[in-house]
């Protein structure tokens, strides 16, 4: 913490979740990436041709090597610039901007501290690798199920059209002969594996990553342009990888295209299911009290304030005297009488209908003129409890 004391935090499970599950799980990606690219354990799909197919006439380029865009230098580049820049962001974090940083340092055993800057470090490069790793066991793995040939695969695979019974293009002979080809055995392999690409797809991967890392994190302040000129400058060799691609004929623009969808994708994921867009870790929230405990804290009470509603029939209440209040109900009382008594109801002297609605109804009945039925009665009025209350 900046500017005060540094808050810890013990945990005995850190270390040995790291060392048995996580190295684990990388050191799986990692088997498995090299089975995919270095042993024929995965086969690759052979997928038939039509004979002079035009999509797949195009030149032999070369070897990967002499592209413009070798593999020794997309690795290079995937590896290094992410790294750089996950680096550089978090040491100008830590000594610029400490108050960003809000993680405690982790105390496992009696020896083993665990400094924020540290763990930040190790927990955005360690699932940089994964997704790495897990972007090329995708593109190969795409590349084994589908056999998707390259643009100059009949230049390597150099079938015999003669013997394979071939006319002259446009040829409508679809062959699924493994000994079509004559060529060499290797780069018809090779040539095999295109869909998707797996170099578009390492570029995608590293850029999203690194690009939405720029975004989210780096803070600088007074420049608008800063930011849109680095995330646009990480962009730039990604797409520039693709296109030479398909401008070597080493690859469709499908192909290409799918391999930006591929590790853009599983960037994406990266960042928002498992590092949590690159923030700190949100703070524990605070325990529950003990029964004990409530007992020692202070209690406030708080004033009863009365409702409107109550305050007006109150004030109604005050302004009726109780002389106009008795003299209304005894007038009541003998109108009911009188009224019964016309209608011949004979309702005793003393005893008064359950409510004037009844004796209105029963004039109506009677009686018919309708204006002799008229009789005032006061609307029901809903008086709220005393009980009612509202608490501030």
């Amino acid at each position: 913490m900046a500017g005060g004391k540094q808050e810890l935090k013990r945990s005995r499970s850190i270390v040995p979740c790291f060392v048995l599950v996580e190295l684990v799980i990388l050191a799986g990606t990692v088997v498995l990436a090299y089975h995919f690219e270095y042993t024929d354990t995965f086969p690759v799909h052979l997928q038939g041709f039509f004979c002079y197919d035009s999509a797949y006439a195009k030149p032999y380029p070369g070897p990967e090597d002499a592209s413009k865009a070798p593999p020794v230098l997309v690795y290079s580049l995937v590896t290094a610039v992410p790294t750089a820049m996950i680096l550089v962001g978090e040491l100008a974090a830590c000594f610029l901007q400490p108050e960003t940083h809000q993680e405690k340092t982790i105390v496992s055993g009696e020896c083993c501290y665990f400094n924020p800057l540290l763990r930040r470090i190790i927990r955005f490069l360690g699932i940089y690798s994964f997704g790495l790793f897990t972007t090329t066991i995708f593109a190969n793995a795409g590349q084994a199920v589908t056999g998707n040939q390259t643009p100059h695969f009949l230049s390597v695979c150099r079938p015999n059209y003669t013997a394979l019974g071939c006319q002259p293009p446009p040829g409508t002979l679809y062959i699924t002969d493994k000994a079509a080809c004559t060529g060499s055995p290797a780069l018809v392999a090779a040539a095999r594996k295109a869909f998707p690409s797996k170099d578009a797809a390492l570029s995608a991967y590293s850029a999203t990553y690194t690009l939405m890392y720029v975004t989210l994190v780096l803070q600088l302040k007074g420049s608008r342009l800063a930011k849109p000129s680095i995330c646009l400058a990480l962009l730039c060799p990604a797409f520039l990888v693709g296109v030479v691609r398909v401008a070597e004929y080493r690859n469709h623009w499908s192909d290409v295209l799918a391999g930006f969808l591929t590790g853009g994708a599983i960037a994406v994921f990266l960042v928002s299911c498992v590092v949590n867009y690159f923030q700190s870790t949100p703070p524990s929230s605070q325990p529950l009290l003990s029964p004990e405990s409530l007992a020692s804290v202070p209690v406030v009470d708080l004033p009863c304030v009365d409702s409107s509603l109550e305050k007006l029939s109150m004030a109604q209440q005050v302004r009726d005297h109780p002389e106009e209040q008795e003299f209304s109900t005894l007038l009541s009382r003998d109108l009911e009488r009188q009224l019964a008594r016309s209608l011949h109801l004979g309702v005793p002297s003393g005893a008064a209908l359950a409510h004037p609605y009844e004796i209105t109804e029963l004039c109506m009945q009677r009686s018919p003129d309708p204006q002799l039925c008229l009789f005032p009665t006061t609307p029901d009025v809903l008086i709220p409890s005393r009980s009612v209350t509202s608490e501030v």
